[in-house]
């Protein structure tokens, strides 16, 4: 994976900055993007630069929720590496829970918005220099909300299914052209958007955090414990190895076990 470009949306934090890491150390030259005050982003982007002295980092801001941006995104990326990137791994996503008849039309837009519109069009903006090249790879954060669901998380479940039936379809496209295309569905992971849940719902309960923890974790994982943000990022760099050359169009589960109950 050495000198190989990625882009990772949602990688100021949690899920998507722990796969950044990995990339990089692997010798993959990273494009941030995210959330954050500049001053927390400019530390960030010099830690990766002290950490991994062999690579190239940046940081390219973007509303995923704004197309136009996307495009000036990808346009920037492209004057980056004007040869293409390698790695796309669609990470951003947001967390919002209601019973449907009070779900807000705005939250709605905001889920599909960043969960199913954003990758499409950058997927859609990169995919084709992969293609030319011969070789890429496209992980696309899904859930296991993707495949079962709950309730008040019936959008959440919608964003995130759909999600893995692009993955399916781009799949099937890029397959003759050596990229490959990939789904990761986490249960509970161990990342700010579980850890909001957990707060809410000790909040409701009225629990301490650890006995939220606790309380979840009975109906939840078998494993009963949440999965990590290191082993997540671990999976997307195994499907970024050549021994992932023939996984693609698979939604892959990390949910402990919740599934299968």
């Amino acid at each position: 994976m050495e000198n190989k470009a990625a882009v990772v949306t949602g990688s100021t934090s949690g899920i998507g900055l722990g796969i950044a890491h990995h990339l990089a150390a692997k010798g993959c030259h990273i494009v941030l993007t995210g959330l954050g005050e500049q001053g927390i982003i400019d530390n960030l982007v010099k830690e990766f630069k002290e950490q991994y002295a062999t690579i190239k980092v940046n940081y390219v801001p973007c509303d995923l929720l704004k197309p136009e941006e996307i495009s000036e995104f990808c346009k920037a990326v492209k004057n980056l590496y004007p040869d293409g990137i390698d790695i796309l791994v669609n990470n951003a996503g947001i967390q919002y829970t209601a019973p449907i008849e009070d779900y807000p039309k705005d939250k709605w837009d905001m889920m599909i918005g960043i969960t199913m519109t954003a990758p499409f069009l950058l997927i859609k903006e990169f995919v084709a220099d992969m293609k030319r090249k011969g070789w890429g790879r496209i992980i696309n954060m899904s859930s296991q909300m993707g495949v079962i669901s709950s309730p008040e998380k019936a959008p959440y479940s919608a964003a995130k299914a759909g999600l893995i039936g692009m993955t399916k379809g781009v799949a099937l496209e890029a397959a003759p052209h050596g990229v490959t295309c990939n789904a990761i569905c986490p249960g509970y992971a161990d990342a700010p958007i579980f850890h909001n849940q957990i707060r809410s719902y000790a909040q409701q309960h009225n629990l301490s955090y650890d006995e939220a923890m606790t309380e979840i974790f009975k109906t939840a994982h078998p494993t009963q414990k949440p999965v990590t943000i290191e082993q997540i990022a671990e999976l997307a760099v195994f499907l970024c190895s050549s021994g992932a050359d023939s996984i693609t169009g698979a939604s892959l589960l990390m949910d402990g076990g919740n599934t299968i109950r």
